[in-house]
């Protein structure tokens, strides 16, 4: 078995897998890296990679640790000092993932790599290599094909070169999954024969996009054709070329995208350098910076050929190197802006974690790419600038100057003053999974929080598990089961020991039901900004409110596969979180999962939905019934079922309680039988294969697809996968011990006498969900057994990850079958779990991308910068690749009478106010009536309340009006309430207000 199919099995690469697929890991599995460089960002490049699973990474960096190192390379610690930088960090390289060896190329101190020791690699790639010797190595690269990237940061900056050779193949430019759509018409007409698509969605086609057709009728030569080339006319339509002596198109088809590779030249260094440097090919990463990277080109060269004559880079902020740089740029560009090439100067020795996490993933995917010919590879030059972070107030040279420790890579930018506000900073960190991992890592670089008045909060409520190591750097499989946020803290502090002590982590969600007594007034009083990462919207949603009413900065960030985005939401200037949204997503109707599925994630849906039935409710029905006196009644109230209700308790108590396994096999195919045949005959029967529509047109057309009905064979894989995980996940409710023999449930199965099927008459087909749903249930209503104290079954609790509890098995099956029945592509197990468990696809160098740009932002919010345009949001596709910045959307405006406000403003009243004297404010300062008073839940006061209601609250203090209505004392924890007030402006007419608080 082949190491990546190993690891594969035993779950690590599960949330990868959905990015980049098996042929491309196999690829990847195939390919030896080398990085030359271990600095920070060389190490962020192998780290990534490591994870990835490439077959393995060989290193290279003889030259000694120094301090400075330590403020980027987070697998050194002050001990390391003077020994060889790769010697030191191979071992700690080669933890993260046990099928990936991690060598060391070795060398002597001094010693530059050379052609000869680059032979052998499938890609190579040089971190901050001097220009000479990027052209060096990459002229021999490029001769025989092998990728090369040359990449380094400096500051604030970053410069990445790809070559790929001449002739690179890219598999998959895109990775997103291949378009499908129905077809209703394909025109057979001159050489541009128009296609017309279902109009339910838009096709999506884009022109030189490739298509192939299925399930035709009439026009079958299109069916399983070679792949067409198309060209947009609509969102609907598109035409693929000549259809003339083809058959005549009669109805039906689904024509699906069809993925080309791309074959890409690259040029190399030295052809770019010598034949057209006036004209390099740039990816653009900030819009906003359109003129940069020309700029940067000349400035990176110059930077190389200042420390080929002076032997070191530009001091410090130090204006007469500077200069020295700025005039070596203008003679390779003389257009190049002096200020930002000035800037890059005075930032060269610096060393900053955001933008090595930048840099370092990007180079990673790019590294990725060249392993797995997956995703487009970046063309040619790409150069990243944060000069936005810079401080308002800029540093002396006086304040960059190195002072021996572990943060000079940090005073070279920022300078003593900022760092040491940066080391005060007090952040909450919501989750301690991916992004939480590589935010802790990034912020112990940084050295946030490491100052006497730091601290850095933690919550996540969940443990470590194997699937979690391929993303998660900071665990290890000696970690699982622990707890994330305590093993993360645990480990960034043995990354700088400056932060012990100064990380605190709990296990309590964020919530209303933590809001008294854990993150409270104090807990917000005490923390200067908040950063999500969260997997789910609901709880960023929650701590976007939080950080609005306790007016507190928040960084969100989020990744799907190799999409990253991240947002910044600033006090006073920003909309919320909360103010934008993306829609639902469409629901898809339940008759299509019920009667007329047309694609494979409606089959998973309903065979996601058999689960729950077959397994899990009735048991807990059962339970319920057994353990509540006032089950039936309860339940009855809310549902009307009472029939069907006793006699699914007397079925699964009495009627068919297994007793042996051996029943468990005839029950599972007798429920074969039923879904996978009689229900089909008896759609069938009610609607036939040659019904016809109110419109007069065949009823079992376009989305609409005729079923057949599924004859039982045990010798048929797919069908004993059914019989054998529907009967162990039956014997499980019983407890009952399963079989592991198949013969034994091929034996069973094919014993079984299965009934004969008569479809009756009458039986109304929920066409759309517009249609009731009718009920069907037996005619006679049976009694509950009453004498079973004691007796439980056991509800099945679904667990995706487990692939011995036939969980997953049973899905895929049962989706599988259902797809048969109805003709549709089935899915293999990997793909039917992905979506039954709703896994959200990830990869570690996107999780560290968008970490790098997430504290990016957090040095402005700790410098407190106050103009909208200071901020980036940010949007990453790194297979694309695409980057994307826009600045924050503005808190929305609102207005009454003549006042504007917005989310962030609240009117407080101190010293808990009376109703009444709150009333008389609104009145008095804004001639505003208040019409209607809430707190939570509870409605305190309205002007349609009975007058003795209204005379005896008017005089209340606030907060014994809040526990007169409530019927709950006011917890002495809760220092203010937060209103909501209805009120009217002079003309009658209700207006809008900012929320109260009212500190009690």
């Amino acid at each position: 078995m082949d190491i990546d199919e190993t690891a594969i099995d035993e779950g690590l690469y599960s949330r990868q897998l959905y990015v980049l697929g098996h042929e491309a890991m196999k690829r990847m599995a195939a390919s030896n890296v080398l990085i030359v460089g271990m600095q920070g960002l060389g190490v962020e490049i192998a780290k990534d990679i490591v994870l990835a699973g490439v077959k393995s990474v060989t290193v290279y960096d003889p030259e000694p640790v120094k301090i400075e190192d330590l403020s980027s390379q987070f697998f050194l610690r002050e001990n390391d000092v003077g020994k060889p930088r790769a010697e030191v960090t191979v071992p700690r390289l080669a933890e993260l993932n046990a099928y990936v060896p991690v060598r060391n190329l070795g060398g002597q101190t001094g010693q530059e790599i050379t052609v000869d020791l680059v032979k052998g690699f499938q890609v190579v790639v040089l971190c901050n290599a001097s220009y000479a010797k990027q052209l060096e190595i990459n002229d021999w690269t490029h001769q025989n094909g092998i990728p090369f990237i040359a990449t380094e940061t400096r500051g604030l900056f970053g410069s990445v070169f790809n070559d790929f050779g001449p002739k690179f193949t890219c598999v998959d430019p895109t990775g997103e999954q291949p378009l499908t759509g129905m077809v209703v018409s394909v025109d057979k007409a001159g050489h541009h024969a128009l296609v017309t698509c279902l109009d339910e969605t838009r096709h999506g086609l884009e022109d030189g996009d490739f298509v192939t057709f299925s399930e035709i009728q009439g026009m079958t030569e299109l069916n399983g054709c070679e792949p067409r080339k198309v060209s947009v006319k609509g969102p609907y339509t598109f035409t693929i070329g000549d259809t003339t002596g083809l058959g005549d198109y009669i109805r039906g088809g689904i024509f699906t995208q069809v993925k080309m590779p791309k074959i890409l030249d690259f040029a190399s260094t030295t052809s770019i350098s010598g034949e057209s440097l006036q004209n390099p090919e740039y990816f653009i990463t900030d819009f906003a910076k359109f003129d940069r990277p020309a700029t940067l080109h000349a400035g990176f060269q110059a930077l190389s050929k200042f420390y080929d004559d002076h032997k070191r880079l530009p001091k410090p902020r130090n204006d007469q190197d500077a200069k020295a740089v700025v005039a070596i740029a203008k003679k390779i560009d003389a257009d190049a802006d002096e200020k930002i090439v000035t800037q890059l100067a005075y930032q060269a020795t610096g060393d900053l974690s955001p933008v090595i996490a930048v840099i370092g993933a990007f180079v990673a995917q790019e590294v990725l790419k060249a392993c797995s010919a997956k995703f487009h590879p970046m063309q040619q030059h790409m150069y990243f600038d944060s000069l936005e972070s810079l401080p308002g107030v800029l540093p002396s040279e006086a304040e960059c100057q190195p002072v021996g420790s572990r943060y000079d890579g940090s005073l070279a930018v920022f300078g003593k003053t900022f760092q040491e506000k940066i080391s005060n900073h007090r952040q909450f960190l919501v989750g301690s999974g991916a992004i939480g991992c590589e935010m802790l890592k990034n912020w112990s670089m940084m050295g946030l929080a490491c100052g006497p008045k730091g601290a850095i909060q933690v919550t996540d409520l969940d443990t470590i598990e194997k699937s979690n190591l391929n993303r998660q750097f900071l665990f290890r499989a000696k970690d699982l089961g622990r707890f994330k946020a305590e093993v993360a803290a645990m480990a960034v502090s043995n990354m700088n020991k400056d932060l012990s002590g100064k990380i605190t982590t709990r296990q309590d969600a964020v919530g209303h039901d933590t809001e008294v007594g854990i993150y409270n007034e104090d807990f917000f009083d005490n923390i200067d900004g908040v950063t999500n990462a969260l997997d789910n919207v609901k709880a960023r949603l929650y701590m976007d409110q939080r950080c609005v009413f306790y007016l507190k900065p928040l960084v969100d960030s989020g990744t799907l596969g190799t999409k990253g985005n991240v947002q910044v939401v600033i006090p006073y200037l920003t909309e919320s979180y909360a103010s934008s949204q993306d829609p639902p997503e469409k629901e898809t109707p339940s008759c299509t999962i019920k009667n007329f599925p047309n694609a494979i994630p409606h089959t998973i849906e309903w065979s996601r939905t058999q689960f729950d039935d077959l397994f899990v409710k009735p048991a807990q029905a059962v339970n319920s019934y057994l353990s509540e006196p006032d089950y039936l009644e309860k339940t009855l109230k809310y549902s009307g079922q009472q029939k069907e209700q006793v006699e699914q308790l007397v079925s699964h108590l009495v009627t068919n309680k297994p007793i042996t396994f051996e029943e468990c096999i005839i029950w599972a195919r007798l429920q074969f039988e039923e879904k996978y045949n009689n229900e089909i005959r008896q759609l069938l029967f009610s609607l036939p294969k040659d019904a016809v529509g109110s419109n007069g047109q065949p009823f079992w057309s376009g989305p609409k697809r005729a079923p057949e009905a599924i004859t039982f064979n045990s010798n048929d894989p797919l069908h004993l996968s059914y019989i054998v995980s529907a009967a162990n996940l039956h014997a499980y409710n019983y407890g009952l011990k399963g079989e592991s023999d198949l013969n034994v449930y091929r034996k069973v199965a094919d014993s079984v006498i299965v009934p004969e099927f008569t479809p009756k008459s009458g039986v109304k087909v929920q066409i759309n969900d517009n249609e009731p749903v009718t009920n069907e249930g037996p005619s006679n209503a049976a009694s509950a057994p009453s004498s079973l104290a004691g007796y439980r079954l056991n509800p099945v609790e679904f667990e995706k990850d487990d692939d011995t509890n036939h969980h997953i098995d049973f899905i895929t099956a049962a989706s599988n079958l259902r797809a048969t029945n109805y003709s549709i592509t089935p899915a293999d197990r990997h793909t039917t779990k992905q979506i039954a468990g709703k896994i959200i696809p990830a990869i570690a160098t996107t999780t560290s991308l968008v970490t790098g740009l997430a504290c990016l932002e957090l040095y402005k919010i700790i410098d407190s910068k106050v103009k909208l345009d200071d901020y980036k949001n940010g949007f990453v596709n790194i297979a694309l690749p695409f980057f994307g910045f826009s600045e924050p959307i503005a808190a929305a405006k609102n207005k009454y009478n003549k006042t504007e406000w917005t989310l962030w403003d609240r009117f407080t009243f101190k010293n808990d106010p009376t109703l009444k004297e709150i009333m008389d404010w609104f009145k008095k300062e804004h001639k505003l009536d208040v019409s209607m008073v809430s707190q939570g839940v509870s409605m305190l006061w309205s002007s349609f309340v009975a007058k003795k209601k209204s005379e005896e609250r008017l005089p209340m203090k606030f907060s014994k009006l809040v526990e007169h209505v409530s019927k709950k004392p006011v917890s002495p924890d809760i220092k203010s309430l937060t209103v909501e007030v209805m009120v009217m402006d002079e003309e009658g007419e209700d207006v809008e207000v900012p929320f109260i608080v009212v500190n009690i």
